[in-house]
């Protein structure tokens, strides 16, 4: 690059004077807003939670991968499909028992970086090809999306504001405005439900009211320690586990994509060094942790990475100073009942692009490997694999009694461990991670910057 030598010269400056640091560590926390407190929206999570435990995970992805990575951790979308088979309509007792799935999930990182660190990338993405994990992705948003459209019936015109607010920013936006146009999309459609829809505007005026400006941010009813004790359910402990456990398989080709894309930012192999085990590892034990205390899944944000080609400036010091600042927000109740009085027309106008580009990221994902539909074991996989993850979550579950408990598998889940066991099993295969660097990296459930 050009002006690589000048990148390198900003990435190890040890000194970038208070006030361009803060700047810049606000400008990462605006970026990574809109999409990471989205989540705990959609799904009934807390918000301050949420925050707090993006700040923190942050820190200890940093802290895991030697401070090397200018990486910063929010809220995952690849998650909702598991929370939603869990905690359809985001219910309080449920959620303890989604994010103990997503903690396993975690933890599954865990195995996985140690299969990187002992066998190597190429050896162990074999078993994750594109025909597997795209038709899954194209899923996890399809299932979604009808949720999306429930939202936008309480109020199509907030809705379209979302949604044409997110494009025209996404398509014409310039610098920051193209890097968050979720957060614009979600600030337009919230002063335009205030004016058009005197209901959601009481709503916002009572519970921000009510709200405190100080509180702790960890709720004991709503980590996943809270269902050991009476009432616990183990069957729906087993059945969480099983269904959102497989969705750390797409996850990790999406952290892989990431840290790719940082690599290629920055300038620098963060593939070699600090090494995919270690970043695996720093965003397993984010999300296992965050899950634990009520917080969404966590993730390596794509929009950050857009700021780190804008600032051009890429000391891993800067998104520290970001996480700080989420931290310090998450003991803000009346910030968080802004968040949680989000009129649900907005919500839904916004859910609706986030969830269409997590299918469309799917179909990326099959197109930029080439991989070649005139085989038929290629058509079979992608065909059983969408049959089933629409057919079942259509139907409701597939309900397995094992002794005295019952596991209930959703379409995802069901068909994530099909879709593996057939690739395996079928002869005909053609995928080596390695050889095709631009469709290894596709996956990425963020928005992207394309300028």
């Amino acid at each position: 690059m050009a002006n690589n030598t000048n990148n390198e010269a900003i990435y190890d400056a040890r000194q970038l004077g208070a006030a361009k640091t803060t700047v810049l560590g606000l400008q990462h926390l605006f970026a990574m807003f809109g999409a990471t407190v989205l989540v705990p929206a959609i799904t009934g999570l807390n918000v301050s939670t949420t925050l707090l435990f993006a700040g923190l995970g942050t820190l200890l992805f940093h802290l895991v991968t030697g401070r090397k990575v200018p990486a910063f951790l929010g809220s995952s979308f690849a998650f909702l499909g598991g929370y939603a088979a869990i905690a359809p309509n985001g219910e309080a007792n449920l959620l303890p028992y989604a994010c103990m799935g997503v903690a396993v999930a975690g933890l599954v990182y865990l195995v996985l970086a140690g299969f990187f660190k002992a066998f190597g990338a190429s050896k162990v993405m074999r078993f994750f090809p594109p025909i597997v994990t795209g038709p899954i992705i194209i899923c996890i948003g399809m299932t979604l999306a009808g949720s999306a459209i429930t939202n936008c019936h309480t109020n199509w015109l907030v809705a379209l504001t979302a949604i044409v607010v997110v494009v025209v920013c996404n398509i014409w936006g310039k610098g920051m405005i193209k890097i968050v146009p979720i957060l614009l999309g979600v600030v337009a459609s919230y002063l335009v439900a205030m004016v058009v829809d005197p209901a959601a505007r009481a709503n916002v005026a009572a519970t921000v009211g009510a709200a405190k400006w100080f509180g702790i941010p960890v709720i004991w009813e709503n980590t996943a320690f809270s269902i050991f004790g009476e009432g616990f359910d183990g069957g729906l402990l087993l059945t969480s586990i099983i269904t959102i456990a497989p969705i750390a398989l797409a996850t990790m080709v999406e952290h892989i994509g990431d840290v790719c894309a940082i690599s290629s930012t920055v300038g620098k192999n963060f593939v070699a060094d600090p090494g995919l085990h270690r970043t695996l590892v720093g965003d397993g034990l984010a999300t296992a942790l965050a899950s634990l205390f009520g917080a969404p899944a966590n993730t390596t944000y794509g929009e950050n990475t857009g700021v780190l080609a804008l600032s051009k400036v890429y000391d891993p010091k800067v998104v520290r100073l970001a996480a700080l600042f989420a931290i310090v927000l998450s003991f803000c109740p009346k910030f968080a009942a802004l968040i949680v009085a989000m009129p649900a027309a907005a919500m839904g106008g916004v859910s609706l692009v986030l969830y269409g580009m997590i299918s469309a990221v799917g179909v990326r994902n099959v197109v930029e490997n080439q991989v070649d539909f005139t085989k038929s074991r290629n058509v079979l996989i992608a065909a059983m694999i969408m049959g089933l993850a629409i057919g079942v979550s259509y139907a409701g579950s597939i309900v397995i009694p094992v002794g005295g408990i019952t596991i209930s598998l959703s379409g995802l889940a069901v068909a994530a461990i099909v879709g593996i066991a057939m690739n395996a099993v079928l002869p005909g295969k053609d995928y080596e991670f390695g050889t095709n660097a631009k469709g290894d990296t596709s996956v990425n459930f963020g928005p992207r910057n394309d300028g």
